[in-house]
């Protein structure tokens, strides 16, 4: 009775083992297409503050958003402007500062606070992934941030289709950039959040490609890989690379990968990694790794890497 007991119970767990379900692998299509990534908020984001000026000594941050002017919205600079310039005396502004609404009081010098403003970020970027089934996307693979560092609050967004039209190539000391232009009518989908992470939206028509499995940090290695990357006009392209080092997943959300190109058509069109580039995939061994975030500003050849999967969780 003890061996049959025994062999029943091995049995029963080679059934179970043969009806476990394999763990499910995303399927994603890596882009690398270059489009035009336009940030909203509602009011004006202050781009920079004077040293001794009003808004200054008010104490107005670069990064908040001045959303009223003695409770007059702030849809525009023309509108602010007009309203310092018509007031007698002391003026209140709301702000929305790290989340949080803040009323400061200011005293406008001739009608000057002494910052900068700006209505939203709009620049040129490339989109990391998509997802057929569910139309949700992910490009930059870091957040669209202020002159502080701070990310850029975002109520809407749009991304629309966009050509480069010229480069100027990284040096050291110097990082390089793509030149494109977008049109504000070409929509082509909608961003929904700006994280540290990436900017992330939905998107109808999408980008066609061919999905490949998603790795895991684990399976990423040192050793020779790709990326795909728009460089000109609207024409993607795989260029080699070569990761130098993986950092382990805990250090860093955004810097998971050091890398470094070593394809000589990418080096002769923009001596390496250039802004634009952001979001670019990387690609190795079959799988979908990541995609470009930094460049070393010391070797224009050199930049960072995130996972794809921790653009996926802050996705989600």
């Amino acid at each position: 009775m003890k061996k049959i007991g025994i062999r029943a119970a091995s049995l029963l767990v080679a059934v179970l083992l043969c009806c476990t379900p394999a763990l499910a692998v995303e399927l994603l299509i890596p882009v690398g297409q270059a489009v035009g990534l336009e940030l909203q908020s509602d009011g004006l984001t202050v781009a920079a503050v004077e040293k001794a000026s009003p808004g200054e000594k008010a104490g107005l941050l670069t990064g908040d958003v001045i959303l009223t002017v003695n409770d007059i919205p702030a849809e525009t600079a023309d509108i602010l402007v007009n309203t310092l310039k018509s007031a007698a005396g002391d003026v209140t502004l709301l702000v929305q500062r790290d989340g949080q609404s803040v009323k400061i009081k200011a005293q406008p010098q001739n009608g000057r606070l002494g910052v900068s403003v700006r209505k939203g970020m709009a620049g040129i970027g490339t989109v990391t992934y998509y997802d057929p089934d569910t139309g949700a996307f992910g490009a930059l693979g870091h957040g669209v941030s202020n002159a502080d560092g701070g990310l850029v609050p975002m109520d809407t967004g749009s991304v629309l289709q966009a050509s480069v039209a010229a480069v100027e190539k990284g040096k050291i000391g110097k990082p390089g950039r793509l030149k494109g232009a977008f049109a504000k009518d070409a929509i082509i989908g909608a961003l929904e959040k700006n994280t540290v992470c990436g900017v992330f939206g939905q998107s109808q028509a999408g980008w066609k490609g061919i999905p490949m499995p998603v790795a895991e940090p684990e399976d990423v290695s040192v050793g020779a890989a790709t990326i795909l990357s728009n460089v000109s006009g609207t024409e993607v392209q795989e260029y080699s690379v070569e990761i130098l080092k993986v950092y382990p997943d805990e250090e860093t959300q955004c810097r998971n990968l050091l890398i470094r190109v070593t394809d000589e058509r990418l080096l002769s069109a923009t001596g390496g990694i250039v802004q634009g580039m952001s979001g670019s995939p990387i690609l190795q061994n079959g799988r979908f790794v990541g995609a470009v975030t930094h460049v070393l500003v010391n070797d224009p050849t050199m930049g960072y890497g995130i996972f794809v999967e921790n653009m996926l969780d802050a996705a989600a």
